[in-house]
């Protein structure tokens, strides 16, 4: 079909782009663990004097720099996204729109950065960084898989109430984050030895978050065996099965690193791993739902009945 043709350019982009913003968490995990926060200690400059760092600057200016740059790398991709997006024959709006919004969120990151940086590392300020990083991962990731669909109305591959499920537990995954960015707000990895934390009570907010993960686990565990119940499109399933995986992973890194007292490989780890639970939740929505290609009225065949009961 034409338009899988012409959008192999963007698709690499779109997937380019998810990963850059995968990169971007990791190394801003690394910034924050290595106590490298203030590494360069204004904003947009580096220093009063320059926008890079500086020898005296040590590792810490190296390591904040680099975070930094990989911003910049992050928007020359997303600006290929949507120059590729507008190139693509038939222009498709829907691509377009997510291209820019992903675009947009790129300087929308530094801007928040820059924040962080003049509010020497405001808990929240770095909790609202990191949540943008959620949502940008979030629509570049609708960016990769809308190219490979059409723009005919969307279908519901399963019944009622399957999509609820779904999407319960995707809010579910949502709050985890939401929850264990402030969990982070209170720990010891503040980014600067002398940065303020959120004055919350860690053993407290571990436990609400905690209590989320296991929540969010037996949603996931329940949606999978309603899948195989109902004999859902194997994609699916597997989407589910691997969703439960990734928690999984992600629960016994984070119990572990509890009870070792936060060690930084393993909060870096962590906090990897919370955007591959991010990913996995959608890639559960998406496997729910079907948008096919445009076709001549000659050659199409009848449209099933939309199930109405749309997936994000």
């Amino acid at each position: 079909m034409p338009e899988v043709s012409n959008g192999t350019l963007l698709r690499r982009l779109a997937l380019a782009s998810l990963i850059a913003n995968i990169g971007l968490v990791v190394t801003g995990a690394a910034v924050r663990l290595t106590r490298s926060g203030l590494g360069c200690p204004t904003w947009p400059k580096c220093t009063e004097e320059s926008y890079t760092t500086t020898p005296e600057m040590g590792i810490n200016g190296v390591i904040e720099f680099g975070n930094r740059v990989l911003g910049i790398v992050l928007g020359l991709i997303a600006l290929a996204c949507f120059i590729a997006a507008l190139r693509q024959k038939p222009r498709r709006r829907s691509l377009i729109l997510l291209a820019l919004a992903a675009g947009l969120g790129i300087p929308g990151q530094g801007v928040i950065g820059g924040i962080t940086v003049l509010t020497d590392l405001n808990p929240w300020v770095v909790g609202l960084h990191f949540l943008l990083s959620m949502a940008l991962i979030a629509t570049t990731y609708a960016l990769w898989k809308r190219t490979r669909e059409g723009d005919r109305p969307r279908r519901t591959l399963v019944r009622t109430p399957l999509p609820t499920l779904a999407r319960l537990t995707a809010l579910v995954s949502g709050a985890v984050i939401v929850v264990g960015v402030i969990v982070t707000g209170s720990g010891p990895h503040a980014g600067d030895e002398n940065a303020k934390r959120n004055g919350l009570d860690p053993a407290t907010i571990s436990q609400a978050h905690a209590d989320l993960v296991f929540l969010l686990i037996g949603l996931s565990v329940g949606l999978w065996f309603a899948l195989r119940a109902v004999k859902a499109p194997a994609p699916a399933i597997r989407a589910a099965g691997v969703l439960i995986v990734v928690e999984l992973s992600q629960g016994l890194i984070g119990f572990v690193q509890y009870f070792t007292h936060l060690p930084v490989i393993l909060v870096g780890a962590h906090m990897l791993g919370a955007c591959l639970v991010w990913v996995a939740t959608l890639s559960v929505l998406w496997s729910l739902r079907e948008r096919p290609f445009h076709e001549s009225p000659q050659s199409a065949p009848p449209v099933p009945a939309a199930i109405p009961e749309p997936v994000a």
